[in-house]
């Protein structure tokens, strides 16, 4: 008979059944947790707005996350508008793009961007070697007629607001004043709505160039056309002086890159988290802690406005935001931004207004001399043909709207006349 010590040895040489079985399990535990674990971290990653390379998909920050972050100022003690008074009427933005895109006539007498007359070829000048128009602004005559010609490019009847109280909250109304203005972004319209609050009272004195952002918060909120169509009617609203203003789509595209998503320490990245978006959608990378130290490049913002059609208002055609109708110009006035000093003169006397904008944030005040023209020239001339004539096929309303001359244009950023 065998000793217990002997027993002992034996059962530690032989594991039984049950100890096999043990062993079998936690085998397989092991591999299927270190199996399934970079699959969940996937699932994690998606959720927070990254892009899984299996599918390919861009997924678009909240629309929290995507707005313009204001400064914060103890006197201030403004209310910021909410995501929704922040987007248009529709309410899935991107599949507003897509429907007014598709409601683009495909017949159009635009010059395409890459024709010799387009490139410069037959200006006498072979490129940008010096000026051959003077800064003397369009007649608003001739502004009038050039915007009714892009607006008959759209088949408005399946974007027009019935009245100007549909309109989207990118359209004021200030009473004392009796003026209606619809603010384009990336079309200075910061300044413009700063200059519209003194002269309508609401700002006692002009705000600091830093400080001009707050005016989308509580300053303005009120007199947004949704909040201010449930004090004056219609009537009301049709006799009031009403303008708008636009900018050349290659400036504005620019302008809005280097404000919202360029890595710029003078403007650059308020939108930071669509700008992750972007780097981790184009380079096809999710990792978050790498993406937070990228930002995207001028080439793979213009490659996402192109391919996502995107809804975000500071890189969808201009004409989306302006309350246009089938029948007619809705504007009494049309100011082309790239001659806002000397027109805004006008606007104010008209509105019989003491007031002034801010002024550019460049030194010169030749729009063809400000650095978003001047990037424009060498940021553009480096992108290939085929995705500036993508870009131009979406945007073509916008260069109709005042006959805005492309890049290569010695005379670029202003409007052919």
């Amino acid at each position: 008979m065998e000793s217990r010590a002997e027993v002992v040895e034996e059962c530690k040489n032989q594991p039984s059944s049950n100890n096999r079985r043990f062993v079998v399990v936690l085998l397989v535990l092991t591999v299927t947790i270190i199996t399934l674990y970079p699959r969940q971290e996937s699932k994690v990653q998606f959720a927070v707005g990254m892009v899984s390379p299996e599918e390919d998909k861009e997924v678009l920050p909240t629309s929290a996350e995507a707005e313009e972050v204001l400064p914060t100022s103890a006197e201030a003690e403004e209310v910021l508008p909410t995501s929704a008074e922040e987007e248009e009427v529709l309410p899935n933005s991107v599949a507003k793009v897509a429907a007014i895109n598709s409601a683009v006539t495909t017949t159009s007498t635009i010059i395409s961007p890459t024709s010799s007359i387009m490139a410069g070829e037959n200006t006498g000048t072979g490129g940008v070697v010096g000026f051959t128009r003077s800064l003397d602004p369009p007649t608003q005559e001739w502004a009038q007629q050039q915007f009714q010609n892009a607006l008959n490019l759209v088949d408005t009847s399946q974007i027009s607001p019935p009245n100007w109280a549909s309109c989207g909250p990118k359209s004021y109304y200030f009473p004392h004043i009796n003026t209606i203005f619809t603010g384009v972004p990336k079309t200075g319209c910061s300044n413009w709505i700063e200059a519209l609050l003194r002269a309508n009272g609401d700002l006692k004195e002009q705000l600091n160039p830093t400080q001009v952002r707050k005016v989308h918060g509580g300053l303005s909120s009120r007199h947004r056309m949704k909040n201010a169509r449930y004090e004056y009617d219609e009537e009301t609203l049709v006799k009031a002086f009403k303008f708008t203003v636009v900018r050349n789509p290659w400036t504005r595209i620019v302008s809005g890159y280097r404000d919202k998503l360029s890595s710029e320490k003078t403007q650059g990245g308020s939108l930071r988290s669509l700008g992750i978006s972007i780097v981790s959608k184009m380079r096809h990378i999710t990792d978050h802690d790498e993406l937070k130290k990228l930002y995207p490049t001028f080439e793979e913002v213009v490659r996402w406005v192109v391919q996502s059609g995107t809804g975000n208002p500071h890189f969808r055609p201009q004409f989306t935001t302006l309350c246009i109708s089938k029948s007619q110009v809705r504007y009494d006035f049309i100011a082309p931004l790239e001659y806002a000093g000397s027109l805004s003169q006008e606007i104010w006397k008209k509105i019989g207004a003491k007031t002034s904008l801010l002024g550019s944030y460049d030194k010169s005040s030749d729009p063809r001399l400000q650095k978003s023209a001047q990037y424009a020239r060498e940021w553009l001339s480096e992108l290939d043909k085929e995705l500036i004539e993508k870009f131009y096929e979406i945007f073509r309303v916008d260069f109709a709207l005042m006959n805005y001359s492309n890049f290569t244009d010695p005379d670029f950023p202003l409007p052919i006349f």
